[in-house]
């Protein structure tokens, strides 16, 4: 015999010692064992030597929980496996109680093997000729379920739950070792918290919150051993069916088994096995469309929340892996969602376009200084239950077709794929930037005519004055010679093309791009090229596609004196074991800003928004008023934008800003860009900011802007 041969047999010797003989004579038990003797003494030999000597415990897959701003309102979770891990101290004695007396009576008793159990069993099996009883201790059930939870392939799985001696001979070894290294308490603890109850509920948490709506600290004697009865067959025993008698039977036989243990009294027992069962069933959320039915709202930002995650490096190398690091990794993350300035947010959109209007008025608000995302309104539903889109629509009755609303998933306010809306002369912000950038003072006037020949080479079309572009203004009265402060705030065309021929159409794309633009569309990324953007002369007045994400966080950032912030939906993240969230040293939700702009820039910049919305410039005339006198009317408080129309009103945008909130509101049909939104719906982004910016603020400190210094003024 070889040296191997005498180590395996030493190992054979061992179990024979430990009183473990029998079980492995016997070790199938739940099926006929002549297959262990088929194998052969150097076959068996060989498979005991394969076998694992240590359990390998991997982190059970856990929920991930997703809350509000305030740590408490929960916006949904995530999970494969409904599971939270939870101490043995919190949970109910009962259910300790009564996972023993249900499962492993002698627990407290054997080493991970029962031989007694294992000689009962196969005695049992033999005269039934075939499958009676089983002899799984609970420390060998624990085991199985841990090989079945860390199988990485589906040939793995199947060979931890399979009906094999191997299998059988590779559990009591474990089983063995496992008692060795665990006590029986955390041996206890990990089997509660592994264990399936049915209705996707894993682990006694998940169990007592799906069947009770409770904590397990909480479970009765009777709910605790109507949830122990569940994991023998949890199909089988199911009591939130309508005829409950088996999960009856079940539950009453484990209180039998609790009071032979001793564990209860015979009058608990009593009272116990007549009480009818009462469930209080709850079906836990998951993912973005289960957020609360009356907050379905939500779902757009939790949306937003998901396509972030998956571009952080912190939680895996590629998407799937992050993916599936958020379903399994059982994070704590508290989000940036205000849900009291969400609430004024959707308010004001739901009453200027109602959910099933063809067009999508929507609304985003960042916080300046740190890009956290406060709120995403849009007038839609989050829901996948979209049969019976589009069909009150005047337009979809006309033209047969069904649109996307009012429900949908579409990320209609940024993130994933979405490309977003032309933003019209909102765009002209970034040549105001540009252009100041440059050393250009706010009192650079030219002559603005109603109709302008550009320097810019384009296609023959309505804005064509031969080979050249030629813009006009908006209304005839905007004639004139006009400052950085007049152009803005009346958002003249004619000056802002002089303005971008002068600084360069290509410092006024670079521009947007560190403001945080990104170019989604074919036409968009060819024309951003470097060999094309200084001919875009068009860029300024807003032709490109943009999100409102982007477009708030553009204005959180001359809001913030220059300081630009990547658009963040979180406040905190932190791990199962209450750490935060860390990559390269540094907390994932930390708000990730670096400077783009000169603090003075961005200060010219405000004061000639500030024209815009009638609050008036600090350094300079305004030229009688701008665009949007009513932000600062509605607001109340110092506040600066900008509007934005594309031609024929296909869209219509405001993006308006205080010291310490950012927000921009667009109207717009997604599914068809040539349904113009009209002259009469031109207004309602402006004032669904400054209402929304008015409520949010009205509890904080009034707060000014500082000045530009005279080296930008003139």
């Amino acid at each position: 015999m070889t040296d191997r041969h005498l180590t395996v047999a030493g190992r054979v010797a061992l179990l024979i010692r430990a009183g473990l003989i029998a079980g492995l004579v016997v070790a199938g038990l739940s099926y006929p064992f002549t297959a262990l003797a088929g194998m052969g003494v150097k076959a068996g030999s060989d498979a005991l030597e394969n076998m694992p000597e240590r359990l390998a415990e991997a982190p059970a897959a856990q929920t991930t929980y997703i809350y509000a701003r305030d740590g408490k309102t929960l916006l949904t979770m995530f999970y494969e496996e409904y599971r939270r891990q939870v101490a043995l101290k919190d949970m109910s004695p009962y259910i300790t109680q009564a996972i023993v007396a249900s499962e492993d009576t002698r627990f407290y008793e054997h080493h991970g093997v029962d031989a007694k159990g294992v000689a009962r069993a196969f005695v049992a099996n033999q005269q039934a000729g075939g499958v009676s009883q089983g002899a799984s201790t609970l420390t060998m059930q624990y085991v199985r379920m841990t090989l079945r939870d860390n199988a990485r392939t589906p040939r793995e799985a199947l060979e931890a739950t399979e009906q094999t001696a191997a299998r059988k001979i590779r559990e009591m070894r474990l089983a063995v070792e496992v008692e060795q290294r665990l006590s029986k308490q955390q041996i206890l603890e990990r089997y509660l918290n592994t264990a399936y109850y049915g209705h996707r509920a894993y682990g006694i948490y998940a169990a007592s919150e799906v069947f009770f709506s409770k904590p397990p600290k909480e479970l009765t004697l009777t709910e605790a051993a109507l949830l122990a009865g569940l994991v023998k067959a949890p199909s089988a025993f199911d009591p939130a069916t309508r005829d409950q008698a088996a999960a009856w039977e079940r539950r009453n036989y484990v209180i039998d088994q609790m009071l032979k243990m001793g564990t209860i009294t015979p009058a608990q027992a009593a009272t116990a096995k007549r009480s009818r069962i009462a469930l209080r069933l709850s079906a836990p959320p998951n993912d973005c469309v289960s957020v609360p039915a009356e907050h379905n709202d939500w779902g757009f930002f939790c949306d937003y929340f998901k396509s972030w995650w998956r571009e952080q490096p912190a939680f895996g190398r590629t998407v799937q892996e992050r993916e599936e690091n958020l379903r399994r990794g059982g994070y704590r993350v508290v989000t940036s969602l205000d849900p009291r300035i969400q609430a004024a947010a959707m308010r004001h959109v739901l009453d200027k376009e109602r959910r099933r209007s063809p067009f999508a008025h929507g609304q985003v608000v960042i916080q300046p200084g740190t890009g956290r995302i406060v709120s995403m309104a849009v007038n839609r539903r989050y829901s996948l239950q979209q049969e019976n889109n589009g069909k009150h629509s005047d337009r979809a009755q006309r033209d047969d077709v069904r649109g996307n609303y009012p429900n949908t998933v579409n990320p209609l306010l940024g993130g994933g794929e979405m490309a977003g809306y032309q933003a019209g002369s909102t765009f002209k912000i970034f040549t105001l930037l540009a252009a100041l950038d440059a050393g250009m003072p706010l009192s650079t006037s030219f002559y603005a005519p109603q109709r302008y020949v550009s320097k810019y080479i384009t296609a023959p079309g309505p804005a064509t004055c031969g080979v050249h572009w030629c813009p006009k203004n908006s209304s005839p009265t905007m004639t004139g010679t006009h400052t950085m402060w007049s152009g803005f705030g009346k958002s003249v065309n004619t000056y802002f093309v002089q303005l971008e021929q002068r600084v360069g159409a290509e410092k006024a794309v670079a521009m947007a791009e560190k403001l945080g633009l990104r170019w989604r569309t074919p036409v968009d990324r060819k024309l951003a090229t470097p060999e094309h953007a200084s001919g875009w002369g068009a860029f300024t007045l807003g032709v490109s596609d943009a999100t409102p994400v982007e477009m708030a966080n553009v204005f959180a950032t001359v809001a913030a004196e220059g300081r630009y912030c990547q658009p963040l939906p979180v406040l905190a993240i932190r791990r199962p074991d209450g750490s935060d969230a860390t990559y390269r040293g540094k907390l994932v939700a930390a708000p990730r800003c670096h400077r783009v702009l000169s603090r003075n820039v961005a200060r010219a910049a405000t004061d000639a928004a500030r024209c815009v919305t009638g609050y008036g410039a600090a350094r300079g005339g305004c030229g009688g008023g701008g665009t949007s006198p009513m932000v600062y009317a509605t607001v109340g408080r110092p506040v600066a934008g900008k509007s934005g129309t594309t031609d024929n009103n296909r869209t219509a945008w405001f993006s308006g800003f205080t010291p310490q909130l950012a927000a921009s509101a667009f109207v717009a049909d997604p599914d068809n860009p040539e349904h113009y939104v009209g002259a009469g719906r031109s207004r309602i982004s402006k004032y669904t900011v400054a209402q929304t910016l008015r409520d949010a603020l009205e509890d904080q400190p009034e707060l000014g802007f500082t000045p530009p210094s005279a080296k930008l003024v003139r």
